[in-house]
């Protein structure tokens, strides 16, 4: 029997389900690993040979993605038989080198077609590797900065196509998403600020025109540079003043002057070397690309094992 063991690191998050859109992903990716069949399989296994597999954590991490597995595999063979045994946000642990299969943790055992078993193999640990990458790397700044009151966020900054679920995965790393989309709030950029000083509107009109054209119920961001930039933004009435690559001296002035006036939050080269150091400055919330588009992938894998 496969064995597992694991800390649940964020038993609030589940995932919402197989959704049309993660149906067509699924699809989209199916159809890239299996356009042409697989000639290797077809070739060499027959059609009614049955086996048993178990999907392995090879490193430590946070599991994320199990549900979108066991998916891939159902679509493409609804005979398979799939038994989760650690859900999404379980901390996944290796067996030690050298140890019986039989002593391996297992997030999920599969049961069927040995054909279908191989055909949907790569597809869905595919999915697993990538989430479970961006949730263990959510985990890794989120238990950084322990003991304060911040949040980390992700960005926009995703791989196309893969937003909702890379979202979710930061979710279960035990992140917060920022915005998912432009339409989801108001955040006035550095190049919306250049463009508009160009027409000789200072940051107070800005704040001013983009409240009077938008939904009256959304917050106003404003990404600001300097102290100097700060104090403006801070006069304009803005909601939320966004510290782009201040040095934490700065971040730390800025929250100061900001406190009970405006939410703050830092972003720009964030790193797990200093993210702790600007937790340090009381920022509401600190947001991290890095999360989603530079995570590593998980390595998980999938063997055979006895019925």
């Amino acid at each position: 029997m496969v064995k597992n063991r694991s800390t649940l690191y964020n038993s609030g998050i589940h995932f919402q389900g197989i959704t049309p859109d993660i149906e067509k992903l699924i699809d989209q990716a199916l159809l890239e690993d299996l356009g042409g069949g697989d000639v290797t399989t077809d070739a060499l296994l027959p059609h009614d040979q049955r086996g048993k597999a178990a999907i392995i954590p090879r490193v430590d991490g946070v599991l994320a993605g199990i549900d979108i597995a066991a998916a891939v595999f159902k679509r493409l063979d609804i005979t398979l038989e799939w038994r989760t045994l650690l859900q999404d946000g379980s901390r996944i642990i290796p067996a030690d080198s050298g140890m019986a299969l039989d002593r391996y943790v297992a997030v999920a055992e599969i049961s069927g077609p040995i054909g279908s078993i191989l055909k949907a193999e790569r597809t869905a640990l595919n999915f697993v590797q990538h989430l479970s990458g961006i949730a263990t790397e959510t985990r890794k700044y989120v238990d950084a900065v322990e003991g304060y009151s911040v949040r980390i966020l992700d960005t926009r900054k995703t791989i196309p196509g893969l937003r909702a679920l890379g979202k979710y995965a930061v979710r279960v790393g035990g992140g917060y998403n920022h915005r998912r989309g432009l339409g989801d709030g108001i955040l006035v950029k550095d190049n919306h600020i250049e463009a508009l000083r160009s027409s000789g509107l200072s940051i107070a009109e800005i704040v001013e025109r983009v409240r009077e054209n938008s939904i009256h119920t959304l917050q106003v961001e404003i990404e600001v540079e300097d102290l100097d930039g700060a104090r403006e933004a801070l006069d304009s009435g803005a909601d939320v003043l966004l510290f782009d690559n201040m040095s934490t001296e700065d971040i730390a002035v800025g929250v100061k002057q900001a406190q009970g006036l405006a939410r703050t939050e830092a972003s720009g080269g964030i790193t797990l070397d200093n993210v702790r150091e600007v937790a340090s400055t009381g920022v509401d919330m600190i947001s991290v690309g890095a999360l989603t588009h530079s995570a590593k992938s998980l390595d998980v894998g999938l063997d055979f094992i006895e019925d």
